[in-house]
């Protein structure tokens, strides 16, 4: 099969602080090689793009010798952490900016939906910026206006869609420009992160709009995100970029696993210590950890009981402290909610003090999890995600041999709270 995008040692280098070369010496130098027919000199410096560290050079490599192909109608989620390189090689491919080096093929129309009100006019109401993008997409009047009822339906802008772009909240605005980039039948769908600043119901629709033009109608679609559910819902072959490298390019559940386990090293923690005063009013969390019968542990099994243990500090000590606990899976999604006020439970409010959540026969397959934890009064509020993680390893849960491997639960788990 011959790939719809191929592309070969691209690679884009800046110059940090200023535009271009910065001085007239450097413009007439690297004019002087390319008329020798030499490589342009500032290429050949350049720090690797990681943002950890200070570097040594002005100059900094976004993207190093990217290589990869693309064939129809798959879904590329392309995920790494930020500044790795996936908005500027989303850029180039949509030809907002060009490589350094390196060159893309790629056949067919290109819609792009990079930034909120990207291409959109903001003098002009929805309908005409919905003509405006199409024209830009190469789209005649006639195949724009075939498609407009559908695209002001889908956007769900209706009433708005002769009002001018600039009265729209940025979450119109996406739905606007997502409905136009997915209905004029663009070859190759190219999607950034702006779909997180749309509605969960929003959401729902573009990730099912994109599963339909890929699936049904043949269609490409590069699709950036740091939600890990939705590109694993919606990619079947994924990219991992890491400091403006691909780092790995296979099947989306690997690339998934492999960004996963790269940040849980750094990460990774099974209790939490906070030595600092609290300093005027509020919610201080001094201390979190596990415990299994009755010792602090570092990992538990399947079906084993865990106490959460969370010591505070407050600047009041009256009313309740109400404790809400939330459970995510390495996808950060919502597996188990514990609050204290689900059973009623009153927890009278102390200047110090200590509060236990007890798991009872804990539903969660082997892999690695992350703690939310909110603490509040009737006066102040502290909370804190990702305090700490939960290693689950297997476990006999069911008493008969047999290892739960359902890679997925969702429920809500009874839970005793005392002080």
């Amino acid at each position: 099969m011959k790939p719809i995008i191929r592309i070969e040692n691209l690679s884009k280098q800046y110059r940090l602080g200023t535009i271009g070369t910065g001085t007239l010496s450097n413009d007439l130098k690297r004019w002087s090689y390319r008329i020798r027919g030499k490589e342009d000199p500032f290429l050949k410096v350049g720090d690797t793009n990681n943002r950890a560290s200070k570097g040594q050079s002005n100059y900094v490599w976004a993207l190093k010798d990217i290589n990869f192909e693309v064939n129809p109608g798959e879904v590329v989620g392309i995920i790494g952490r930020n500044g790795a390189g996936k908005s500027t090689l989303l850029k180039i491919l949509s030809k907002v900016t060009g490589p350094s080096t390196g060159r893309i093929d790629y056949d067919g129309r290109i819609g792009s939906l990079l930034e909120v009100g990207t291409g959109f006019h903001p003098e002009l109401t929805g309908r005409d910026n919905i003509f405006l993008n199409g024209a830009i997409l190469g789209m005649t009047k006639k195949e724009i206006r075939s498609k407009l009822d559908e695209i002001i339906d889908f956007s769900g802008c209706e009433r708005y869609i002769d009002t001018p772009v600039k009265r729209y909240s940025s979450g119109m605005t996406v739905r606007l420009g997502f409905a136009v980039a997915a209905h004029l039948e663009p070859e190759i769908l190219v999607v950034d992160e702006v779909l997180a600043v749309g509605d969960a119901e929003f959401q729902r629709k573009a990730i099912g709009k994109m599963q339909d033009v890929s699936r049904n109608e043949g269609r490409t679609v590069l699709f950036v995100s740091h939600n890990m559910a939705s590109i694993q819902a919606l990619c079947t072959k994924g990219i991992l970029l890491r400091n403006g490298e691909v780092a790995l390019h296979s099947d989306i559940s690997s690339v998934i696993n492999e960004y996963v386990s790269c940040n849980t090293d750094i990460d990774f923690r099974t209790s939490y210590v906070n030595t600092e005063k609290l300093q005027g009013e509020g919610i201080g969390i001094k201390q979190v950890y596990y415990l299994a019968d009755g010792v602090q542990v570092d990992n538990i099994m399947s079906g084993q009981d865990v106490d959460i243990v969370i010591h505070y500090e407050s600047s009041s000590s009256s009313g309740y402290m109400n404790t809400l606990v939330g459970i995510y899976n390495n996808l950060d999604e919502k597996l188990i909610i514990l609050n204290s006020d689900y059973d009623n439970k009153k927890v009278p409010c102390k200047r110090e003090g200590k509060i236990t959540c007890r798991l009872k026969n804990i539903q969660l397959v082997e892999g690695q999890y992350s703690l939310n934890i909110q603490l509040s009064n009737a006066t102040s509020v502290k909370h804190i995600k990702g305090v700490i993680n939960l290693m689950v390893e297997k476990g006999d849960f069911y008493g008969n041999g047999l290892i739960p491997t359902i890679n997925e639960c969702k429920f809500l788990v009874n839970q005793e709270w005392y002080s």
